[in-house]
């Protein structure tokens, strides 16, 4: 397998690890406590190193891990105080532990490669040459293992604990009625966000965790209203952003991480504007077509109030109609022949008259209004 395929293979990985996860972070308004988490857990590996010296032993995931359940439960702790918000907890402990990890390594690991470079960028370029080799043969990245297996892991939670999740994310009361624990939930769903965050932690670094963790539910949310689609389509853009950003990395000859994570901007960016239900300009264009749908019915109660009155002429003239609705010229002409095509009124001796089928259907939508208030 070459070089370039092993990188798109763990960044694939890495996406549907992170974009697994990410979803029931984005629905329970956590997106932020995965970019604190992605940081913090700095702090568990430099203490896990002091303790091992070892850079690869075990014990440093162990470490991260507890320390991303430890910021959590700081933030979370603060919060109830009341005394500050929770996006305010997450920057008093997000900045303070990622910052004493810089620090013990400035002053204790500063020969270890433990950079704040590989921290926030990674260098997912380098990850194929760390080999995994058992009995002296080589079988791989040694990170497309440890990613994999914590894939595996993500999805076999998710898969059993599914409703456990659902019911705990959208009504923890109801969950707790139920005999669910929203609280282990909790904490087991931001213990493995720590584990995932850790492991491609050398491989792409923090800021693409978070990207992907955070870019690709956020974009399925816009999409679709079932979680589990929601799930399958982070995954999808997650690979999308991975397979794009490493290809255009390469031919404009820059960062493989950093392009990846502005891919998923960018999908994310698509999907906000272009979505066929949630969209910007879908939801620009709803709101244009229901500001003309009430004009009409508007216009049609004007017309079917003042027919047959004395100031019909005044009231429903084709020049002086705009007057009394205090609309502008060009909106009542294009509201007339919108009414006018549709059969719903038409014009006579230059005043505008409605037909049954107008008149039925401005009683049919008032009566909707009152029954509805």
């Amino acid at each position: 397998m070459s070089v370039q395929m092993e990188i798109q293979i763990i960044a694939i990985v890495v996406a549907l690890a992170c974009s697994t996860l990410g979803a029931f972070l984005i629905l329970r308004k956590m997106a932020m406590m995965a970019d604190a988490i992605g940081h913090t857990i700095l702090f568990g590996i430099v203490i896990a190193f002091f303790i091992t010296h070892d850079l690869n032993s075990p014990l440093l995931i162990v470490g991260a891990a507890l320390t991303g359940t430890l910021t959590v439960f700081l933030v979370e702790s603060i919060n109830k105080t009341k005394l500050v918000s929770e996006d305010s907890s997450i920057g008093l402990i997000f900045p303070l532990l990622f910052s004493i990890g810089i620090i013990l390594i400035s002053l204790y690991a500063g020969d270890v490669h433990l950079d704040t470079d590989a921290v926030l960028l990674g260098e997912i370029a380098f990850a194929p040459f760390d080999r995994f080799v058992v009995n002296g043969v080589d079988i791989g990245p040694k990170s497309l293992y440890i990613m994999g297996t914590i894939l595996l892991i993500n999805i076999i939670y998710v898969s059993v604990f599914y409703k456990e999740l659902k019911i705990s994310t959208f009504d923890p009361n109801l969950a707790m009625v139920l005999g669910i624990s929203p609280g282990i939930m909790h904490y087991s769903l931001m213990t493995l966000v720590s584990l995932t965050s850790v492991g491609a932690f050398d491989a792409v670094g923090a800021i693409l965790v978070v990207a992907f963790m955070v870019g690709p539910p956020a974009a399925a949310y816009i999409l679709t209203d079932d979680l589990k689609r929601m799930i399958f389509l982070s995954g999808v853009i997650g690979i999308i952003s991975a397979i794009s950003g490493y290809w255009i990395s390469h031919i404009l000859d820059v960062a493989i991480a950093g392009m990846m994570a502005v891919m998923v901007g960018i999908i994310f960016l698509l999907v906000f504007f272009f979505a066929p239900d949630k969209g910007l300009i879908s939801i620009m264009r709803r709101k244009k077509r229901q500001k003309y749908d009430f004009a009409k019915i508007s216009f049609l109660m004007h017309v079917i109030n003042h027919e047959g009155e004395d100031d019909e002429k005044e009231e429903l003239g084709i020049d002086t109609i705009h007057k009394h609705l205090k609309w502008e010229k060009g909106f009542i002409k294009d509201i007339i022949n919108s009414l006018n095509r549709s059969n719903l009124v038409y014009i006579e001796d230059n005043i505008v008259k409605v037909t049954d089928e107008g008149r039925n259907l401005a009683i049919s939508n008032a009566e909707e209004i009152v029954n509805g208030i």
